[in-house]
């Protein structure tokens, strides 16, 4: 029986530790050709000399397995080596089929303190990293498609966050980042439609170097995503990759422009922000005193966890 990526190239970035790398074993395990990109810095804010030993690591694991892996150790925030990824999976698989962008480092500091490169750095790695991955993605799908006189197959999976959906007082630069990459992920959903081609974003909750502080409390059992004792890890990022490897499939088809949150064993489907109230002028233009009269009191009545900068979202707190 035919794998579900059978004969499919894909990218995955930031793949060689934590989400990244549950992904790439994933979709490899579903059939895929991966290339496994990670730059390969020991800190999590980017920090450290860049080693090809943690997406090495990944590729001869896939290989040991059975299935097709070829390591690159550039930075995607980088556009020319961006560029060179996309390439590398086309020179080397013949084109490129799904790209899966998970990179990221934090730089966590609270708005006021936070400095210039702080929020340079995150924005960089997060936003214009996802940016010109997709942006070299989407030619070379649009020229197969235009060379080929119609729809092709392309899929796209983006990584926002929760910080995103319920803000995060640590985090301004990683949670505008992620709001961006939503941003970015519904744009491209809706032009690269008509090519074949699917946009989607999640929002992952896992216990890797990313999260080690927000998790402290919470103990892993040991042995990945159920342990040897039979105790599931809710916080192991293979809880993630299924659902990656289900949008990169031809299953997901008519999913598209979505954003969807998992983890352990959970998915849950993020709408829009929708209108909660609507006030209309009773004049031609607003005055201030209209609006004290009505904004003031509904503001003083609505609970607090149920405004757009609520601490929980979907049921989903950190405990």
């Amino acid at each position: 029986m035919a794998q579900p990526l059978e004969g499919l190239t894909a990218i995955v970035t930031g793949a060689g530790r934590g989400i990244g790398r549950a992904e790439a074993l994933e979709l490899a395990r579903l059939g895929a050709r991966v290339v496994v990109n990670d730059f390969g810095q020991p800190g999590r804010a980017g920090t450290g000399a860049a080693s090809a030993a943690p997406a090495q690591e990944v590729v001869e694991a896939i290989r040991a397995a059975g299935g097709q892996a070829v390591a690159h150790t550039g930075d995607v925030a980088d556009h020319q080596q961006a560029g060179a990824l996309v390439q590398l999976a086309i020179d080397t698989y013949g084109q490129l089929d799904i790209l899966v962008n998970n990179a990221g480092i934090l730089r966590d500091r609270m708005v006021f303190s936070m400095t210039e490169d702080e929020w340079d750095s995150v924005i960089r790695v997060h936003l214009k990293g996802h940016f010109n991955t997709t942006h070299f993605a989407a030619a070379h799908w649009r020229a197969r498609s235009k060379e080929a006189g119609g729809p092709v197959f392309g899929r796209i999976v983006n990584t926002s966050s929760e910080a995103f959906l319920a803000g995060s007082a640590g985090q301004p630069n990683y949670a505008a980042a992620k709001g961006g990459i939503v941003g970015l992920t519904t744009s491209t959903a809706l032009a690269l439609a008509k090519y074949g081609v699917t946009a989607n974003a999640i929002c992952p909750r896992a216990r890797t170097r990313m999260t080690e502080d927000v998790f402290a409390g919470i103990p892993a059992p040991q042995g990945g995503a159920v342990a040897e004792d039979g105790r599931p890890d809710p916080l192991a990022p293979e809880h993630v990759a299924p659902l990656v490897g289900y949008l990169a499939s031809p299953a997901a088809a008519g999913v598209n422009g979505q954003l969807l949150v998992v983890h352990g064993g959970m998915v849950a489907i993020a709408e829009r922000p929708r209108i909660a109230a609507k006030f209309d002028t009773a004049k031609e233009i607003f005055s201030y005193e209209e609006l004290d009269g009505l904004l003031t009191p509904y503001y003083a009545e609505r609970p607090a966890h149920e405004t757009f900068a609520a601490a929980e979202v979907l049921g989903l707190k950190h405990d």
